[in-house]
């Protein structure tokens, strides 16, 4: 009776959270609470116990990193650098996007494809580039890039991995995910961009913004904040300065990502303390900027990881795993859950549907018939890759961004490329990554 009311309550977090504007965290919460404590009678100390503190720090400290780096301008710095150098090249602006897009998503921006389709999308109108082709290309890039130790995807993932008594390969999560991501891109461009490889007279001027005056402030009352003040002008590339600000924010930025590949060292820790020296180095500049950590996803995260702990207490997940393996054979049962959870996240949240699916996976995993690294990276993969839907926040900014002439049919041509994804991605990661692990 326990194991069918907790299984239940699961159910009813995502799709209420689905259904209606409740953090699916908040729910999670009193999910744990009355679940742990009213229906498996687990001391409700133990549930608090529960609660992710080293998750927190990672979440919050990296969004509060990357907000001084936004509200500094350090972020219109790597755009406006990166889009140089490729001297109004249309086939080489679509990679550049994505490697920007995957940039911006690894260093930490949980809304990196959000950030830069204003700017893709109106650059495609201009240079006659395929609106699905450069949609597309953001959006794969940041998810393909979803998995860096220090994104929340990222610190989620591992974080599971770890309180399910595996060992984590964060280079691993990272490489996969991207490498597959680059694939489905490489596709559309051999669909939609050849003709890209032929340069148009007007192309290097325009981008560049030869023989034209440079306009780099934003638009009255955006803010160096705003996904559009990074370039506010499609022909003109803007020119924000270095200053000492800037300087610190690369530098932590850099020494951040250093050490925690390479060190291992904390995060959250880390982010926390390289934000703290960046905002004492201008204290009346960006006033009230812990307003734009990432809270939402902080609550859904630690809410989520707080209730499967409860599931894990109460015994509810080695019942699952032993219903998992009546079901025949662990490939096959595998290849059903990454199609569950890529339909699932194309309508509803990525992070919330790793989050059932992962903990969910892990006592058919502890029976060691399935890789068991393998097939959480595939997970991982097939529930993220489908955020290129209309109705995730990635497509459907895309969508809103478009210069097209039919959006509605735009929007059409989105839904038909995301029911490809979800059709194609969970056998590729089956077949690619599963299977050969699992050997």
């Amino acid at each position: 009776m326990v194991y069918a009311i907790s299984i239940l309550a699961l159910v009813l977090i995502f799709t209420i959270a689905t259904k209606v504007p409740i953090n699916m965290g908040i729910l999670a919460f009193a999910g744990a609470f009355l679940i742990g404590g009213w229906v498996s009678g687990i001391p409700i100390d133990d549930i608090v116990d529960a609660f992710p503190g080293d998750i927190f720090l990672i979440v919050a400290g990296i969004t509060l990193l990357f907000a001084i780096a936004k509200a500094n301008g350090t972020i219109n710095i790597i755009v406006e650098s990166a889009l140089r150098l490729v001297h109004g090249r249309r086939w080489a602006l679509v990679w550049m996007m994505f490697l920007l897009s995957g940039a911006l998503m690894a260093l930490g921006s949980p809304m990196a494809a959000g950030m830069l389709a204003p700017i893709a999308m109106r650059l495609a109108g201009k240079k006659k580039i395929n609106p699905l082709l450069m949609g597309m290309a953001i959006n794969h890039g940041a998810l393909g890039c979803a998995f860096s130790p220090i994104t929340i995807y990222g610190a989620f993932v591992n974080g599971l991995i770890k309180s399910a008594g595996y060992e984590a390969n964060p280079l691993l999560l990272f490489i996969v995910p991207f490498a597959l991501n680059t694939l489905f891109l490489a596709v559309l461009f051999a669909i939609y961009g050849r003709d890209l490889i032929h340069e148009l007279p007007e192309d290097r001027d325009e981008i560049t913004g030869a023989g034209a005056p440079t306009r780099p402030h934003p638009s009255p009352g955006s803010g160096t904040a705003s996904a559009t003040a990074v370039l506010p002008d499609v022909d003109v590339i803007g020119h924000t300065p270095f200053n000492r600000e800037r300087i610190a924010t690369l530098i932590g930025i850099l020494l951040l990502a250093l050490g925690s590949v390479t060190f291992n060292v904390d995060v959250g820790v880390s982010s926390i303390c390289i934000s703290t020296v960046l905002l004492l180095m201008a204290p009346k500049k960006m006033p009230r900027i812990e307003d734009k950590v990432a809270w939402p996803a902080v609550v859904l995260v630690c809410g989520m990881l707080t209730y499967m702990t409860v599931l894990k207490q109460n015994g509810t997940l080695d019942f699952l795993g032993d219903a998992a393996t009546h079901l025949g054979s662990p490939l096959a049962a595998a290849l059903i859950l990454l199609y569950a959870a890529a339909i699932i996240s194309a309508v509803g949240s990525s992070i919330g549907t790793l989050g059932i699916a992962l903990p969910l996976a892990a006592p058919m995993l502890a029976a060691g018939e399935l890789g068991a690294l393998g097939f959480i990276i595939a997970l991982a993969f097939a529930s993220t890759v489908v955020d290129v839907s209309p109705f995730a926040t990635n497509g459907s900014i895309v969508v809103a961004e478009a210069d097209v002439e039919d959006r509605q049919r735009f929007q059409r041509n989105v839904l038909a490329y995301c029911g490809l994804v979800v059709l194609l991605a969970p056998l590729m990661a089956w077949a690619l990554i599963v299977v050969p692990t699992s050997l």
